[in-house]
């Protein structure tokens, strides 16, 4: 837990918060939860959408001509966790966080993908609080210049694994869900990657596509190692 006032973090984030809760609950760890503090998993996959919708409408509005195949890259750059901890680690969130005592000695504050959880969970408390209006004003003003990057279509994942199979002359990655955790409405699920050459990496996520898309980086990052 942290000694830090939430107010620096409200003027961080754009908006004073007239439920002091729900900011305090989206910077809860659930290894920091109890029966009288949840924690932020079920903001957590709100904020998700929430972020995701601002996103897209984001992209409509700066690639009018652009089509899905176009946009859908740009989008996965935006919303992908190592996106949502740059942002964190912008505002300085890790350092409000309620993290259990294991996490907070190991290094949590700084741990990607607990700072992308709380990025989300905190856009939704701010959603549920201030309405859109809240969260979409967050989001523009620390998105926006990262969607200006973005003036190149990048290549996602799953993308660059198939070309790099087929600059190879090797079959189509498969993917395949091993595993599935969490709660139903806050689920995680976790997709194998494979190759036909015997190279396979795992990926988790929120979502199934996510899930693929973290499975192919893996798969990419794991062939750039053996490279």
């Amino acid at each position: 837990m942290t000694n830090h006032s939430n107010r620096a973090l409200e003027i961080a984030l754009g908006h004073q918060f007239k439920n002091p809760g729900l900011l305090q609950q989206g910077l809860t760890h659930p290894s920091a939860s109890s029966p009288s503090r949840p924690d932020n998993q079920r903001l957590e996959f709100l904020g998700d959408r929430v972020l995701g919708l601002v996103i897209a409408q984001t992209l409509m509005d700066a690639y009018p001509d652009a089509q899905e195949g176009d946009l859908a890259p740009r989008f996965n750059a935006l919303v992908r966790r190592e996106t949502l901890a740059e942002v964190a680690e912008g505002i300085g969130l890790g350092q409000y966080l309620h993290l259990g005592r294991s996490e907070s000695t190991s290094g949590g504050r700084r741990k990607a993908a607990i700072l992308a959880d709380a990025m989300e969970a905190v856009i939704a408390a701010l959603y549920l609080d201030g309405g859109m209006e809240a969260a979409s004003a967050f989001i523009q003003a620390e998105w926006n210049n990262r969607v200006d990057a973005v003036d190149q279509a990048p290549t996602d994942p799953k993308t660059a694994i198939q070309e790099w199979a087929q600059g190879r002359g090797l079959a189509l990655p498969s993917y395949d869900m091993v595993g599935r955790s969490g709660p139903d409405h806050a689920p995680k699920f976790v997709i194998k990657a494979s190759l036909e050459n015997g190279i396979s990496a795992t990926g988790k996520a929120g979502s199934k596509k996510q899930a693929e898309q973290a499975a192919a980086e893996a798969l990419l990052e794991k062939l750039g190692e053996d490279d």
